[in-house]
């Protein structure tokens, strides 16, 4: 935190930032380190990566990340005569940015490679910098209150602040209801917004400033088109080089492997660049249909690797809580669970895991793009028919009746199309869901208008006529951050795991950000490029199968073992109480499930998660209680989830 010293004096500042240090983990109190000075105030929970400040001690980082090209900058920056008092690895990245600060100000992140979420205090100028990466692997919060900034790579590091109020911020949830997430730069507390990926923010005088030193641009190059063969080529070659900056001179990398064909990609390719086997990691479940172990193994046998798996069972539906606890934010999307396992098994193994994030978003993997191409035919229709006669049409329909989703869908025009089939809840859903004084906040608010506005991005990529392009911008800018960062990042945090995307590799990115579309989503082939370079390298059985995703058997546990938690954290009478949501259409969406008529999955999954964020950090002040930490541990052998709501209403 920065602010003036009157606001609060120096004893008074080092308790508020050693709270807010040991917020995260109690059981790990002498874990963290501060700087308290003259109206500032740094800390970091681990005390490995202390504050640390440069020679003459007149500035100060404190950083969380890896800096993947640290050795080149390290040599330049001692060739400018600084001294460096740690080792050079990618955890020693905080002293390579302070030093690099000094030499460039605040441009110094558009000379570094890696994921990192950074603050700077410039006592000679009595400045802060805050910075996050490119693609938002690591993430920055903050608030700013009048002549105050107070920040944090995690918002409960933030709410002990006296100067912060736990409220709701109700465009937030809106948003959140319609993608499961909340996309950047809102958060789900007022006043407390995320720095974007790619952004700078600077705190001068009690002034805010933020820059964007970096996007996303798939706007053609002027360039000659090279053929096939040549893209393949340095795909692989740049992929390659990719991976070996990223495990340069550490040997306790792993690869987190699904057995798809991304993940295999890269486990291959260090496989090429290691002598010893590489480590991989795989997830499965015991339910029949949702277990991919096999491909896994494919792989592993393949690349002749040192294969760990684990099978999730359905009690591991107990850490619900503590996930939400890690997330600090509603997060609907239940992939955390494995994703909580898999790095789990991975730490006690290796430090960190590559991993085959950023595959999808960048060489058109999900089945969406496909299908909405699919959809385009459906233009043909005059406007003024979709409009006028397919829309009501959808509207008036009853919510049950096959085909009122895609008829709403096929009438609306490209972007807003598109941002549709990405709904958890439509906006005609969303108004019988939220309550009045839900619904009286939002006023006219739409959540839809960001995201089609990114989707159409006159601002940055007005020259994008592909379609194809525009939903790889729109999911990179929203998705990417917002749900599968965040999604890695709060898991492998919690149990103190590195992880490393290759594919987000910015210089990568900009790689593949030439290729045309047409080699990325080849008619209804998706990643048609990358599937090419994997030949000859990835098992043809993986190449050709189609996207799988990290599927969880969540509509059987909401038939067993969450069933209780479910019924119980959503009807009872502190839910009622809160009026956020409309308990009728709350009943009527547990009933179509529960008797199959439709498969409402995720979308209670959303308010399961919602409700428990709101008793989590709404309704008290967040804290790591002994209960909770216990939750993961005595409470594995409880057979149901109606058992675990009494035996956790009996502990107190």
């Amino acid at each position: 935190m920065v602010g003036p010293e009157w606001l609060m004096p120096k004893r008074q500042r080092q308790d508020v930032i050693n709270e807010m240090c040991q917020i995260h983990d109690p059981r790990h109190e002498a874990n963290s380190a501060t700087y308290v000075q003259r109206g500032v105030a740094l800390g970091m929970r681990q005390a490995a990566r202390t504050p640390i400040g440069n020679e003459d001690s007149s500035v100060w980082i404190v950083f969380d990340g890896e800096i993947y090209n640290h050795r080149e900058l390290r040599r330049f920056l001692q060739f400018c005569g600084h001294r460096f008092r740690t080792e050079s690895t990618t955890e020693s990245g905080a002293e390579v940015v302070l030093h690099l600060y000094e030499e460039l100000g605040d441009k110094c992140v558009e000379k570094l490679r890696g994921c990192f979420g950074f603050a700077v205090w410039d006592g000679r100028n009595e400045k802060l910098l805050l910075a996050r990466d490119r693609v938002g692997h690591k993430p920055m919060h903050f608030l700013h209150a009048g002549d105050t900034i107070i920040f944090g790579t995690e918002i409960k590091s933030i709410l002990p602040h006296p100067l912060v109020r736990r409220e709701i911020n109700y465009e937030a949830i809106s948003d959140y209801l319609s993608f499961g997430y909340v996309p950047d730069p809102k958060t789900a507390f007022r006043g407390i917004e995320k720095l974007p990926p790619g952004h700078t923010l600077t705190f001068q005088y009690g002034q805010v400033e933020k820059r964007r030193y970096w996007d996303f641009n798939f706007a053609p190059l002027e360039e000659p088109m090279r053929s096939e063969r040549e893209y393949v080529a340095e795909l692989r070659d740049r992929l390659k080089a990719t991976i070996q900056l990223q495990t340069k001179g550490d040997d306790a990398t792993g690869v987190l492997l699904s057995g798809g064909l991304d993940s295999s990609l890269i486990v291959g390719t260090l496989a090429q660049l290691k002598p010893e086997p590489v480590k991989t990691f795989a997830i499965g479940f015991s339910e029949n249909g949702f277990d991919e172990l096999e491909y896994a193994r494919v792989a592993a046998q393949r690349f002749n690797t040192e294969h760990h798996e684990h099978t999730v069972t359905p009690d591991a539906v107990r850490l619900v809580e503590e996930i939400v606890w890690h997330h600090d934010e509603p997060f609907a999307d239940v992939s955390s669970i494995p994703s909580w396992f898999a790095a789990q098994q991975a730490r006690a193994h290796v430090s960190a895991v590559l991993t085959g994030d950023g595959g999808d978003e960048l060489f058109a993997g999900y089945e969406r793009y496909a299908r909405h191409q699919a959809r385009n035919r459906y233009e043909r229709l005059p406007k003024a028919a979709r409009q006028n006669f397919v829309l009501p049409l959808s509207a008036a329909l009853p919510q049950v009746t096959p085909g009122k989703n895609f008829l709403r869908n096929i009438a609306l025009d490209p972007a807003a199309r598109y941002v549709d089939s990405l709904a958890l809840f439509s906006r005609q859903q969303k108004r019988g869901l939220l309550g009045a004084h839900a619904a009286l906040w939002l006023g006219n608010y739409v959540s839809d208008s960001a995201f089609i506005n990114l989707f159409n991005a006159p601002d940055t990529t007005a020259s994008i006529a592909n379609n194809i392009e525009r939903m790889l911008y729109l999911d990179s800018k929203t998705y990417l951050p917002g749900d599968l960062m965040a999604k890695v990042n709060r898991m492998s945090a919690a149990h103190s795991l590195e992880t490393r995307a290759p594919f987000l590799d910015h210089e990568l990115i900009e790689f593949a950000q030439r290729i045309p579309a047409s080699l990325k989503l080849n008619g209804t082939s998706s990643k048609y490029i990358l599937r090419q370079a994997a030949k000859g390298l990835v098992p043809e059985v993986i190449i050709q199968r189609p996207k799988k995703g990290f599927s969880v058997p969540l509509a059987a546990w909401f038939q067993g073992e969450l069933k209780g938690l479910l019924y119980d954290t959503l009807t009872d009478q502190r839910t009622r109480d809160r009026s956020l949501l409309n308990q009728s259409s709350i009943r009527s969406l547990m009933n179509e499930h529960q008797i199959g008529r439709r498969d409402h999955s995720r979308q209670l999954w959303s308010l399961l998660t919602l409700e428990l964020w709101l008793r989590a950090f709404i309704d008290q002040r967040p804290e790591r209680t002994t209960i909770q930490f216990r939750a993961a541990t005595d409470l594995v052998n409880i057979e149901s989830a109606d058992q675990r709501v009494r035996a956790l209403a009996a502990a107190g």
